[in-house]
């Protein structure tokens, strides 16, 4: 064995240390280059669901019912976007610019969260994305400021505070739908009819079946499992829809004594398979937009370059 790889040995054993010893992966700290791919991908795709999922809300704003919702709205919808930006910023810290990011997100070599494939046909599906949808994020995203990595940590710290104002203001919404009107009260069962299934599909799929979980998992990225995380989001949503007086479209969802938990029926993961894959009812739309506005950015990339540059010749003369 040469040098080099005494040194590539005494560098794993380090970076195993420091996982087992729960101590933060740093950007200048050596690492595997599976751990640095494996991470750009992860965090990549979450920084991408995190600026997709601007669309499905953004296209409410100005259908907003009143003028303390469209301000509450767009205040999420701005939210949404730094979400994106922390994560693109802290992925970069791997070596990947940016601009690698967004053209593996448009020419649909990286992927974003299922759920943003689906369409808000009505005001309660903006409740119902922040109260299902958003609440599922933060099952997920609490755990994650325990991740290995500390740029990914950190920004996590920041977005679930915010998160978890988003979810709050999803479920008022519905509070307030389910104690209006009959009409506005069968309009929140029929979001939650709509987006239940594809909220548990936000978690992936079982974990025997993703070597990218178990890769994660086995590095500290990920600190729970797809299923552990899936099932904690169902047993605190159960209750919750019970005080709304909705109905939650699973029946073979009830309580089991024995687990102390809710057993529920099987998701149907031929439709996330679909959607994934990139045949789901919105897909080629969120990426057009997100294409066309990307391009229509052009100017203000050019202009804060041209600016960042002219600064830094004045700085060194």
């Amino acid at each position: 064995m040469n040098i080099t790889e005494n040194q590539a040995s005494e560098s794993l054993a380090n970076f195993e240390h420091k996982i087992a010893e729960e101590q933060k992966i740093e950007p200048k700290d050596w690492m595997p280059e599976a751990y640095r791919a494996n991470l750009i991908r992860q965090m990549s795709q979450h920084a991408h669901s995190e600026v997709i999922g601007m669309q499905p809300e953004g296209n409410w704003i100005t259908r907003a019912p009143s003028l303390l919702r469209k301000m509450i709205l767009l205040a999420k919808v701005q939210d949404e976007a730094g979400h994106g930006l922390y994560l693109y910023s802290a992925t970069e810290t791997l070596g990947v610019s940016r601009e690698e990011m967004v053209s593996a997100l448009h020419e649909k070599k990286a992927k974003y969260a299922s759920i943003f494939n689906y369409p808000s046909l009505s005001w309660a599906d903006i409740g119902a994305i922040g109260w299902l949808v958003d609440g599922a994020a933060i099952v997920n995203q609490i755990s994650l400021q325990l991740t290995s990595y500390g740029p990914y940590a950190r920004a996590m710290v920041k977005i679930c505070k915010e998160e978890s104002f988003h979810q709050r203001q999803g479920y008022n919404i519905l509070i307030q739908l389910c104690e209006g009107t009959p009409e506005q009260k069968l309009m929140a069962q029929d979001s939650l009819n709509r987006w239940w299934w594809p909220s548990l599909m936000m978690f992936g799929p079982h974990d025997s079946e993703s070597a990218n979980s178990q890769k994660s998992m086995k590095w500290k990225i990920k600190r729970q499992s797809n299923d552990d995380l899936r099932q904690k989001f169902i047993d605190q949503t159960v209750e919750q829809a019970e005080f709304l007086g909705l109905t939650i479209p699973d029946p073979d969802l009830r309580w089991n004594e024995e687990r102390g938990h809710y057993d529920f029926g099987e998701i149907d993961w031929n439709e996330f398979k679909k959607v994934i894959s990139g045949d789901g009812h919105c897909n080629r739309d969120r990426i057009k937009h997100h294409q066309q506005a990307h391009k229509e950015g052009d100017w203000v990339r050019a202009a804060m370059t041209a600016y960042a540059t002219k600064k830094s010749i004045k700085n060194v003369a």
